[in-house]
């Protein structure tokens, strides 16, 4: 493996690598490969992990990271898979190395990793060791729910659910198509959104939608939270308030193509903790079901460690 500076790099005994196959249509398989081959050309010792459920995925990851703490885990795959994980590696120590391979690809994206399987591997023995923050869900009677990348509620979540169930079309388009499908249905609900602080903050309005970020971008680039850092000890909320379907065809066009929203329906806030109330609206994060309200919202400063270019 190419090392960018000897002295720099770090000793690999174990790398769990973790692939979800069916990721970017078959693509993380492959880029499972390569990372696996060249981990192993280097003296590494690799435990793949490919289980044919996210649950079982998550308790395999969890066995390993306590049964002898890799040097490193390879996530091959998009935000999904990441998320799949976040429970056994937040504040575990263990670094998390990203290869891109899915639909999205937001975090890796946020944290300049390239979208190429033999460089983002070099990164398990040369990248830098950073710590980023993550959010956590505390839906009402639920389990709580970790997220590396945004949270939100309302059209976005029904976006990312439709998204989700379709099979056609492939890559980022299919969140564009899935948003003109939901437009039709884009009725603001009203929200109570309360801000922690001292003092907190209410806000009670109708809004289509409500994204809480620790990093800039979901759905595969969509520039939702502009402003946020994944390193801040901060959560950026962007509320969206109740706007017409015309207005919602002249937002979604700039939100598809990762520019800035300036519109004056929306909002933009920073905090440490929120609590999210509205009838019936779900919720999603890094792309996942996360039930539905009233949630509670908070930041975890750096709990979860990266490696970096």
């Amino acid at each position: 493996m190419t090392r960018r500076n000897e002295a720099d790099a770090r000793e690999v005994r174990t790398v769990a690598v973790v692939t979800n196959p069916a990721s970017g249509q078959g693509r993380a398989r492959e880029s499972a490969r390569t990372v696996v081959e060249r981990l192993r050309a280097d003296g590494a010792e690799v435990v793949e992990i490919h289980a044919p459920s996210a649950a079982r995925t998550r308790e395999q990851v969890r066995e390993v990271v306590t049964g002898g703490a890799p040097d490193a885990v390879v996530c091959v795959g998009g935000d999904g898979l990441v998320n799949t994980i976040l429970d056994p590696l937040a504040r575990s120590g263990v670094p998390l190395a990203l290869v891109p391979a899915g639909t999205g690809n937001d975090l890796a994206r946020e944290l300049g990793i390239a979208d190429e399987p033999a460089r983002a591997a070099e990164l398990v023995r040369s990248g830098r060791v950073r710590a980023i923050d993550l959010g956590r869900l505390e839906p009402a009677g639920h389990d709580p729910m970790w997220f590396a990348t945004v949270a939100c509620t309302g059209f976005d979540a029904r976006v990312t659910l439709r998204a989700n169930r379709m099979r056609y079309p492939r890559g980022r388009s299919r969140y564009t198509v899935a948003a003109v499908a939901e437009i039709a249905h884009g009725i603001a609900v009203p929200y109570r959104i309360e801000l922690g602080g001292s003092p907190a903050e209410a806000i009670t309005t109708e809004a289509l939608l409500v994204a809480v970020g620790n990093t800039t971008t979901y759905g595969g680039g969509m520039l939702i939270c502009p402003d946020a850092r994944c390193d801040d000890g901060l959560l950026d909320v962007t509320v969206v308030g109740k706007v017409s379907h015309l207005e919602m065809l002249r937002i979604l066009p700039a939100l598809s193509a990762g520019r800035r929203i300036d519109h004056p329906a929306v909002s933009q806030y920073r905090t440490e903790i929120l609590s999210l109330r509205a009838p019936g609206a779900p919720a999603t994060a890094d792309g996942e079901p996360a039930g539905r309200l009233p949630l509670t919202v908070r930041v975890e400063p750096g709990a979860l460690t990266v490696l970096t270019p």
